[in-house]
């Protein structure tokens, strides 16, 4: 079945179309979403708490806030809005300001606080995962007359984005958000280098010939179709078909495509034609035959930027294997089996008690993979990181990860009663999240030896992932570590986006070695129309709202 991909930077019927939303300055030091004007004070009431008087929660409502504060809070966009906020003092326990900190809102991906969380305790930071390529049969010099098993263990990137420091390479927006927003990049390392550094293992290990097959072992756990997007055993490039289109030499000419990772037997032809400097750059993807034959359409302005694109890989493991057999031929060990051919799961032993490990790959630590799904929401990570709970429990089932967590929650002190979470992205319709829970789960960091490498694992303002863009040239720049989340869907009925969520939370430096925590989230915005930008205009206001906390006394 044609499966199209959209280009549009954010669909309007699309609800929650967003878990993280590129959080861009569009004047960079200013609150671009805030009245210019004051408005007049709100009226006390359930949702909107007086300048004056707490609420029955103890909020402090807006007194002592930061006037810059509360003219955003009472813009426009915000007249039927909800505001949450909480800033404590985690050495003195000193809550600095807090306004409906026991309230659920929409997480969007603070969510991946919690989340990421789990596995990083669990595993620790200094895990890393090893895939081993194990030789099933009889071996004859250099010839294995049996097969190659992969048995995938959950790594989340297999080498295609470390940096020859060991590093885990990210792009401020990641090239998973390419079909949703415009300016996704690339990294520039190999998403195939963890497969081709297995079959170079395997050809010094003397193997030359396979009278047999290869096959990808996935047995790790079931993906589970509740977690969108669904974590796989093996994962190669996040599962994904980078698109990337350019301009052609002139208007009328054919755009330049290039793509990878590429693997057989997937296919990716071109229709997108350029036309003239200024005229709208509308590229549609169409993925058929099970996503291996791939078509652009549509049209690509002279003067556009090169235009990224992603298609999904629609069976990983068959792609894994494949990559497999092409990497081996190209390090010189030449396998019979057809490699268009099934994954032959059948052929699978029940273990690999006495097998010999031909080939294994080994991943960065944990921590790595953690800073990655923190800086740029990498919603794929987020969602494995319950699969990978799941495992530590000896089971298949990715639901099982949820009382890993769940304990996890209880031992840091973190009320998780605070929080409902049904995937680890934060972009479930059910996930919810108090301004409390998120500030405990940030409070315990801080007692840890991890505290400091968790803290710098996040965005930080003006200076690199989804806070990258905003405040470069405001006092707080450098000085807000914190993780962004959205959820934005459509409002038909009145021509408009509808702001589920805009949500930060993390870490103000103050200054001699004190970091207070902080969450500040509105939920039931709205923009005046439907033009993407405006949303960007509220984000940019939760990061002020972030940069005003650090700068006030």
């Amino acid at each position: 079945m044609s499966r199209p991909i959209h280009s549009a930077p954010l669909r309007r019927g699309t609800a929650a179309a967003c878990a993280a939303l590129l959080f861009v300055a569009l004047a960079p030091g200013t609150a671009t979403g805030a009245d210019p004007t004051p408005a007049p004070p709100p009226s006390p009431s359930a949702t909107t708490p007086s300048a004056t008087t707490p609420s029955a929660t103890g909020d402090t409502g807006l007194a002592g806030l930061d006037p810059r504060i509360t003219e955003i809070m009472r813009g426009p966009d915000y007249r039927n809005a909800q505001w949450g906020l909480l800033q404590t003092d985690p050495e003195s326990g000193r809550v600095v300001h807090s306004l409906f900190p026991e309230q659920f809102f929409i997480p969007g991906s603070t969510a991946k606080l919690i989340s990421v969380s789990g596995p990083w305790h669990t595993l620790g930071a200094d895990h890393r995962f090893v895939t081993p390529l194990y030789a099933v049969g009889a071996r004859d010099g250099a010839t294995l007359t049996g097969d190659l098993d992969l048995v995938a263990q959950g790594d989340l990137t297999m080498g295609g984005r470390t940096r020859p420091d060991g590093t885990v390479a990210y792009t401020d927006l990641d090239h998973t958000y390419a079909n949703d927003f415009p300016g996704a990049t690339l990294t520039p390392e190999n998403p195939l280098a963890g497969i081709d550094q297995l079959a170079r293992q395997v050809r010094d290990s003397g193997i030359t010939r396979v009278d047999g097959d290869v096959i990808v072992d996935s047995r790790l756990f079931v993906p589970d179709p509740e977690l969108v997007p669904t974590p796989t055993p093996l994962i190669i490039n996040d599962n994904l078909i980078d698109l990337m289109t350019t301009p052609g030499d002139r208007p009328g000419a054919e755009a330049r495509l290039d793509w990878r990772p590429k693997v057989a037997p997937y296919e990716v032809t071109s229709a997108v034609k350029t036309v003239a400097a200024g005229k709208p750059t509308a590229v549609t993807v169409t993925a058929t035959d099970g996503g291996t034959r791939i078509r652009l359409t549509g049209t690509i302005a002279a003067d556009s930027a090169p235009l990224l694109r992603t298609s999904p890989i629609g069976d990983p493991a068959a792609f894994g294997r494949v990559a497999l057999i092409e990497a081996l031929e190209r390090a010189g060990v030449h396998v019979t089996a057809d490699p268009s051919g099934p994954n032959p799961v059948g052929r699978l032993p029940r273990d690999y008690a006495g097998r010999p490990r031909v080939a294994a790959y080994t991943s960065p630590p944990y921590a790595q993979y953690a800073k990655l799904i923190l800086k740029v929401s990498h919603n794929l990570g987020a969602n494995l990181g319950m699969c990978l709970l799941a495992v530590t429990t000896k089971s298949d089932q990715c639901p099982a990860g949820f009382p890993v967590l769940a304990d996890f929650l209880d031992e840091a002190g973190v009320d998780r009663e605070q929080a409902q979470l049904m995937d680890g992205r934060g972009g479930n319709p059910a996930d919810r999240a108090t301004p409390q829970v998120l500030v405990q789960m940030l409070a315990y960091w801080q007692r840890t030896p991890d505290a400091r490498l968790f803290r710098e694992a996040l965005p930080i303002l003006g200076v690199d992932g989804l806070l990258a863009e905003n405040c470069r040239s405001c006092p707080a720049r450098g000085k807000v570590f914190a993780k962004t989340g959205a959820a934005v869907g459509g409002d038909a009925l009145n021509d408009r986006l509808a702001v589920g969520a805009i949500t930060i939370a993390g870490y103000l430096d103050k200054g001699g070695g004190r970091f207070d925590t902080f969450y500040a989230g509105v939920n039931g915005a709205s923009t005046p129309g439907a033009d993407p930008t405006e949303v960007l205009a509220i984000t940019n206001d939760l990061a002020m709202i972030a940069a005003y906390l650090q700068e006030s006394s």
